[in-house]
């Protein structure tokens, strides 16, 4: 069969035309790969439709190899002329489902080894697609040849691209989780419960996070948040990737589980956008959600033993319900425009040290952790305009000593307070019977004695307090209101 110069011409700009987005989407992800940051909501609502068109390339893309079959019989040799078209399908909706891949992962806040595989998986699925439909448009029988190497190269592409999407969507193990065991042994696939994910590095002996925490990520989301795809950029696979945080910053806040981005997510309700897990996967428990509450409360510590925290909620123990009233938006509005003023200059002076508790409160939440030796007690008296809207407080590290103690008391709706690590003796806790919200107090590493606790034993909503590492031990005497809610 020949052609003429003017049909090979068309031909040729139809290859070239053809080509030119599968280019396009080589550059984009080569300058513009997908970084784990969200973007464009208009770029994502057109990238969701790539879970829609890439059925379209996988059965043109299938159905060749059977027209390359079938036509070859006498019965059905009319066939083979219509393979030709059903290739340029194939490459065009490669192509577009492609530069729809990109968009959703660009702009989706996606990142991760399986998100990049998936992501050039296609992209080779359409380069080669369209390679082997040129070949197949070929006269000679050397390019005849060649394409039946391209022609098993799609298919195999297409494959694998397949697999990995499946694997981003329902999870790394979701054709072998529920796979029979006959059919394991034959394809020698082990029955073992896949490890979990790796705890602090270097940690020897048990601890709260590897005993009860990590345990949790692990069966809730490492699947959109592990070593293989980040969502947010977020990592749950151990405790050092955990307090790295997300694109977004830190999702943990030491001694405030409420001001915690994470924990905020997963007790939202499920019907919000912003719940986690999403994509309709099975939510924490109401005693899964108390220990994550109890741990953060704790300090969120990667060392803290596992008995660290006692009276711990038994797996089918119910824990009250968190109820959701509406937000009075312009009153939030209003108070915040009262705090504005102080609130701006704390937060130039002290660079990611204040914040609000959430975004439909007004209340205030300092975390000072992150500067250590560099916050002692003249940076905490700076923040006297603002103390009364003060709920929580993480001094944790820093060089605060008994010199704070009347500052402290007067934020007089402190309901969580961390001194872990701090010059803080007797004299500071005593100084704290007047917080009368205060539901958590950590004294890990100081100097406290049991005597300090009398003054605190009347507080109404104080239920915790953890003192490891103090001069309180086991057989202290503790004054006998505080004695369940001791942990060392």
């Amino acid at each position: 069969m020949t052609f003429s110069a003017r049909e090979l011409s068309t031909r040729t700009r139809l290859g070239l035309l053809t080509l030119a987005p599968i280019l396009l989407v080589l550059l984009l992800v080569i300058f513009f790969p997908p970084d784990g940051l969200d973007r464009s909501q208009s770029a994502q609502f057109i990238g969701r439709f790539h879970l829609l068109a890439i059925h379209f390339p996988i059965v043109f893309i299938l159905l060749v190899p059977i027209l390359e079959i079938v036509g070859r019989s006498r019965r059905f040799p009319d066939l083979r002329p219509v393979i030709e078209f059903v290739m340029g399908l194939a490459t065009v909706s490669a192509s577009f489902a492609a530069i729809l891949g990109w968009c959703l992962a660009r702009s989706g806040g996606y990142s991760g080894a399986l998100v990049s595989q998936h992501m050039w998986g296609g992209i080779c699925v359409a380069a080669t697609t369209w390679l082997a439909w040129v070949l197949r448009l070929a006269d000679t029988e050397k390019r005849k040849r060649v394409y039946g190497i391209a022609l098993a190269m799609m298919v195999s592409l297409v494959s694998f691209t397949g697999y990995r999407g499946g694997q981003l969507s329902q999870g790394e193990d979701h054709l072998t989780e529920y796979m029979p065991g006959p059919l394991r042994a034959v394809l020698g696939i082990s029955n073992a419960v896949k490890p979990a994910a790796k705890t602090s590095t270097g940690a020897n002996q048990a601890t709260f996070y590897s005993t009860y925490i990590q345990p949790i990520f692990t069966a809730h989301c490492v699947g959109c948040h592990g070593p293989n795809k980040q969502k947010a950029k977020l990592r749950l696979d151990s405790y050092e990737e955990l307090m790295r945080g997300a694109s977004c910053g830190h999702v943990i806040r030491p001694g405030n589980p409420q001001g915690s981005e994470l924990f905020e997510r997963v007790t939202l309700p499920a019907d919000n956008d912003d719940f986690m897990p999403a994509d309709k996967k099975r939510p924490l428990s109401s005693s899964e959600v108390k220990l994550v509450e109890l741990w953060i409360s704790a300090g969120a510590s990667g060392t803290m033993p596992a008995n660290g925290i006692k009276n711990l909620p038994r797996p089918d123990t119910a824990v009250a319900e968190v109820s959701f009233h509406e937000i009075d938006s312009a009153a939030v509005a209003k108070e915040r425009t009262a705090l504005a003023g102080a609130v701006s200059q704390l937060q130039q002076r002290f660079p990611g040290i204040l914040d609000y508790e959430s975004r439909s409160s007004a209340d205030l939440v300092v975390d000072a952790s992150l500067w250590g030796a560099k916050f002692g007690d003249n940076e905490l008296s700076e923040f006297a305009p603002v103390r009364e809207r003060i709920v929580a407080a993480d001094l944790t590290n820093t060089t605060i000593t008994d010199r704070s103690a009347s500052s402290i008391a007067a934020m007089k709706h402190l309901r969580k307070l961390s001194l872990m690590n701090d010059g803080v003796t007797d004299t500071t806790v005593q100084a704290l019977r007047s917080l009368s919200e205060l539901e958590s107090l950590n004294l890990f590493h100081t100097a406290v004695s049991a005597a300090g606790l009398q003054a605190i034993s009347g507080l109404p909503r104080l239920q915790r307090i953890y003192v490891h590492q103090t001069k309180i031990s086991p057989d202290a005497s503790i004054p006998v209101l505080l004695k369940d809610k001791i942990s060392f």
